[in-house]
């Protein structure tokens, strides 16, 4: 029996935060033509639509895609993935686990967040432009039918609310990821079947979940 472990990727693989508020303050800075530092941002400016925080700031229309790619790009030059990623997804890929992430981020964004060694550790990206986005299931099902597993035989981990309601809407275990932007209240709130609220041993926890510790065990004992 195949199955998977899929991940949203800001707030979860990637320690983003920092670089979504840069990416705000900067194109901001540029559309607005005055100076916008992250302090002069809302205080839920991270979790809250980019359309609503420019506006608060005085920018209203069409955000134009080239600028805020150039802003986007400039931040993300230091994010880094959490450190529990590479060990997270070997052990998933050791017990024959599918991995994979479906995120709103576009295809090209996501190429400037993921180093290639990491992108090679997953069997599938959905992307904000190959399905309808979160809270949708749809490209949580597009992922799982890439990856030949049924929604039962799946978890997602996402750390906000519509992560969870898509989880939940495909058929498939939704974990809140407590470390993320939401926080372990949030993701409770929205109804997820198990919220951590820190990534210590997320492999073992997911292995357990998709039923696949035990496989683990009886590989090592060989």
């Amino acid at each position: 029996m195949r199955r998977a472990v899929l991940f949203d990727l800001d707030g979860v693989l990637v320690d983003s935060r920092s670089a979504q508020l840069g990416t705000l303050a900067g194109f901001a800075t540029s559309a607005l033509g005055r100076r916008i530092t992250v302090a002069d941002l809302p205080a839920a400016a991270a979790t809250t639509p980019r359309e609503q925080v420019l506006a608060g700031l005085g920018l209203r229309g069409a955000i134009n895609e080239d600028s805020w790619d150039a802003a986007t790009a400039t931040a993300s030059l230091h994010t880094e993935v959490f450190a529990f990623v590479v060990d997270t997804l070997t052990a998933l890929r050791a017990a024959g686990v599918g991995t994979g992430i479906v995120t709103l981020r576009s295809r090209r964004r996501v190429g400037w967040l993921l180093a290639p060694d990491i992108l090679e550790m997953l069997d599938t990206v959905v992307c904000f432009e190959d399905a309808a986005p979160k809270p949708a299931p749809d490209g949580l099902l597009l992922a799982l039918g890439q990856l030949g597993v049924a929604p039962r035989d799946a978890v997602f981990v996402g750390d906000m609310d519509v992560d969870v309601h898509a989880a939940r809407a495909a058929g498939v275990t939704a974990v809140g990821a407590g470390w993320g932007f939401a926080g372990p209240a949030a993701l409770t709130l929205a109804g997820a079947d198990l919220v951590l609220p820190h990534p210590a041993e997320l492999a073992d926890v997911l292995l357990l979940l998709v039923g696949a510790e035990r496989s683990r065990q009886e590989s090592q004992r060989s």
